[in-house]
């Protein structure tokens, strides 16, 4: 694998093999990498919610396709907006572009270094795969003590290196292909096939890699 330049990456645009929308400007180009900007919807986690039995904390059950919906409250900024951080919170926001990959490279999500400097973190880099078409979800936390941070849709938050494969990967939809943050992240955040969340609820997890060992005959102790 090897890391493309920001000629490289121009170049895959130009032939269709890497797609952005909206189209890039000259800010988000990097030497060998591009600046993604923030979104204009913001998921923030619930604490508790009402149920028959009352006013209850929410106990948090990804694996629970029923009520992981009333998770978060969804926030969606128009033009002019901003979005309050507030310390030590965390929350999820959508990327303002969508990307297209073909199944010859991949990419890879870090924090930009001024993200950084705000006291800001992106919590976990990703790994986008090849063939991906979709927005991206960008986990954020504000890891002051007391100050609160204005959030602009539009701002250059993190940024993509993108990796050439030395052959075509093979690709598999995942739940946020072709969908927006709330489509994939809250309606479709399982897919239909259940079958290993299942064994994980049961504790089955012998069960998960005997049956589903990528070594076949290789039995798991």
């Amino acid at each position: 694998m090897s890391i493309l330049t920001k000629r490289q990456i121009l170049e895959r645009i130009s032939k269709g093999e890497i797609k952005i929308r909206p189209h890039l400007d000259s800010f988000q180009l990097q030497a060998h990498a591009i600046d993604l900007r923030l979104g204009y919807t913001f998921l923030v986690p619930k604490k508790w919610h009402l149920t028959k039995k009352g006013r209850e904390a929410l106990k948090v059950d990804y694996f629970d396709r029923h009520v992981v919906h009333s998770y978060f409250e969804t926030v969606e900024l128009e033009q002019g907006q901003y979005f309050e951080l507030l310390a030590g919170e965390y929350i999820l926001v959508s990327t303002l572009e969508t990307i297209s990959l073909t199944k010859e490279v991949m990419a890879i999500l870090y924090p930009r270094s001024s993200t950084n400097r705000k006291g800001l973190s992106v919590d976990l880099t990703g790994v986008i795969n090849a063939g991906y078409e979709g927005q991206l979800v960008i986990p954020i936390r504000n890891n002051t003590d007391s100050q609160i941070i204005k959030l602009y849709p539009g701002e250059r938050f993190c940024q993509l290196i993108f990796e050439s494969l030395d052959e075509p990967a093979e690709t598999r939809i995942g739940r946020y292909q072709n969908k927006d943050i709330i489509e994939g992240f809250i309606i479709k955040q399982f897919s239909k096939d259940l079958t290993e969340a299942n064994l994980i609820t049961k504790g089955d997890i012998r069960k998960l890699k005997e049956k589903y060992s990528v070594n076949k005959g290789t039995r798991t102790k």
